[in-house]
């Protein structure tokens, strides 16, 4: 049981995120937008995805996250030769002990960055399903826990790409959110290379947050309040990716849950003790669209997933915004249910 103590506030969470913030956009130029939904999977106790042609900064921006925070970084270069237990570990035999001594693999770290992961084999790739999703290591039928937080950032090239195996729907599902860093406008890129010209930032960044702050923050973005009309919101949205006639497979109850976590996680960062309907919107493509499939006319007519999600933002209703409570607030009631409804 979390008690109150246990959370940081708010106002810790702001300026904790905004140290953060700060030291990747050092590094990230002109991309502010994909770097607070980085920080708001983070917060979320979500992976992310970073999908994107290769030279726009995917695995910077995967690095300077994790040495914005001074927890255990462990790097894993995907390619076809890849093990499964190069990732997880092995039991090895130990002639002096005469006994096997496991020996862990690369996902032991607090922040696990995934470097061009569609280019192993699904073989391998499958390999981090039971580490994203329980935060646990089963090998020779011993389970290992993964320290906390945990965090999975892996960057892969668009599928067309020569080289590549398309993520298995297991794998992408356990994704929170998947993000595309984009071309840098002319201006960024000019910075860019008076910034990176000479030396690398990340070599002079240093960590502005720890390991334990985080936790603590994860704590408080949990007691973020959610009112029964913006829970069914998301219900309703990712309900409507099951029935929507240009997709053969809509998004699972996972995506539901990851899309409300995201959904408080993004309310905690702008200073609010409750999620509103525009936090579901404004995450509902990054959280879902990478889970969904479309039909083969759909593809055809040069639909895509975003596009569809976006149709099924404009078509669902959007509640009520619901206003803050008396009472809902950090010293009283918070993540707790309000006296009365929303």
């Amino acid at each position: 049981m979390t008690t109150y103590d246990d959370r940081a506030s708010l106002t810790d969470l702001t300026a904790t995120v905004e140290r953060v913030r700060r030291s990747v956009e050092g590094v990230i130029e002109g991309k502010p937008e994909v770097v607070r939904l980085s920080l708001t999977v983070l917060l979320a106790e979500g992976h992310l995805l970073i999908e994107d042609v290769p030279g726009v900064g995917k695995t910077m921006l995967a690095k300077a996250l994790a040495r914005s925070i001074d927890c255990s970084v462990r790097r894993i270069q995907f390619t076809p030769d890849l093990l499964p237990s190069d990732i997880t570990g092995v039991s090895i035999w130990d002639q002096q002990r005469r006994d096997f001594e496991f020996k862990p693999g690369a996902i032991f770290a607090q922040i696990v960055i995934g470097d061009e992961i569609n280019r192993a084999s699904p073989k391998t790739q499958s390999a981090l399903l039971e580490s994203m999703e329980e935060r646990q290591v089963t090998i020779d039928g011993q389970t290992y826990e993964l320290p906390s937080p945990f965090m999975v950032v892996a960057t892969q090239n668009p599928v067309e790409m020569e080289g590549t195996y398309p993520l298995p729907e297991a794998q992408r599902d356990r994704f929170m959110a998947r993000v595309s860093i984009g071309y840098p406008s002319p201006e960024a890129e000019l910075q860019m290379l008076d910034v990176h010209g000479g030396v690398s930032p990340l070599d002079d960044l240093q960590p502005v947050a720890h390991a334990h702050e985080i936790v603590k923050l994860v704590e408080t973005v949990r007691g973020v309040h959610v009112a029964e009309t913006v829970r069914r919101y998301a219900v309703d949205l990712v309900a409507a990716t099951r029935t929507h006639p240009d997709l053969r497979l809509g998004a699972s109850p996972r995506a539901t849950l990851h899309l409300l976590r995201a959904a408080k996680a993004s309310a905690a960062l702008a200073g609010r003790e409750y999620a509103l309907p525009d936090d579901v919107q404004a995450l509902a493509v990054a959280v879902l669209a990478h889970r969904l499939l479309p039909t083969a006319q759909a593809q055809l007519n040069r639909r895509t997933a975003e596009q569809v999600v976006q149709e099924i933002l404009q078509s669902t209703p959007v509640p009520a915004t619901p206003q803050q409570q008396s009472g809902l607030t950090m010293g009283r009631g918070f993540g707790e249910q309000p006296s009365r409804s929303l």
